[in-house]
């Protein structure tokens, strides 16, 4: 049994990775299962189960609901990251959906930040939460919804320039075991490799016009 003090201890890759449940999965900054279920109405049974759990446990996630699916989220928000309380409950929820016949939907699984190159982040960084109406006390250095609702803006170094170029791109968080699948679909759609030397921890890959996305995994990460 964990004490108080080691559930508040932020976990590393390796220690999430070896603690989920195989419907679970790590993304930029919690863990994740969406399961498909037959309709509505169990989508609500499945929630209201998990939710009873939630309560039993003081430890509460985020969930999406809607018809025929149930998505989970965890993390300890107060460490700003995962903890072995969300283990436990992704434990959890992931015997409530097995025992309500849900199946694991891990392909839908995705976390997408915006990056903004800047060669001054504290100048941009209010207007940023301002226009997004972000609580600026979350996450010193990146503009990010409380909610969990909206995407985070985080702001990458760059040199200062006059010449347009573009400054904006998505990384897109995916499981681990779902990257290839979305970088080949991508490759499929007309886009192309720009540079794989830090895969498997992303991958810059650019449309037909040249505007650039990455695709990130947690792999590799510590």
């Amino acid at each position: 049994m964990a004490t108080a003090g080691q559930d508040r201890e932020k976990l590393s890759v390796v220690e999430i990775g070896d603690g989920l449940p195989e419907d679970f999965r790590h993304l930029a900054n919690h863990v994740a299962a969406r399961y498909r279920t037959r309709d509505f109405v169990s989508a609500q049974a499945l929630a209201a189960a998990i939710g009873e759990a939630a309560e039993e446990d003081n430890h509460h996630p985020d969930l999406l609901v809607g018809w025929g699916y149930v998505e989970a989220r965890l993390a300890s928000h107060d460490v700003g990251g995962v903890t072995r309380r969300d283990l436990r409950l992704a434990h959890r929820i992931s015997a409530l959906a097995r025992d309500a016949g849900a199946h694991p939907e891990p392909g839908a699984l995705q976390q997408v930040e915006w990056g903004l190159d800047t060669w001054a982040d504290a100048e941009v960084l209010p207007f940023w939460r301002a226009i997004l109406g972000y609580d600026e006390s979350v996450r010193e250095h990146e503009a990010v919804d409380s909610t969990g609702r909206g995407p985070t803006v985080w702001f990458q170094d760059t040199d200062e320039h006059e010449t347009p170029r573009q400054r904006w791109h998505p990384d897109i968080w995916v499981p681990v075991d779902q990257a290839e699948t979305r970088i080949a679909a991508a490759l499929a759609a007309g886009g192309s490799l720009v540079d794989d030397s830090e895969a498997p921890s992303f991958w810059v890959l650019a449309d037909p016009q040249g505007n650039r996305a990455c695709i990130c995994t947690v792999q590799d990460r510590g």
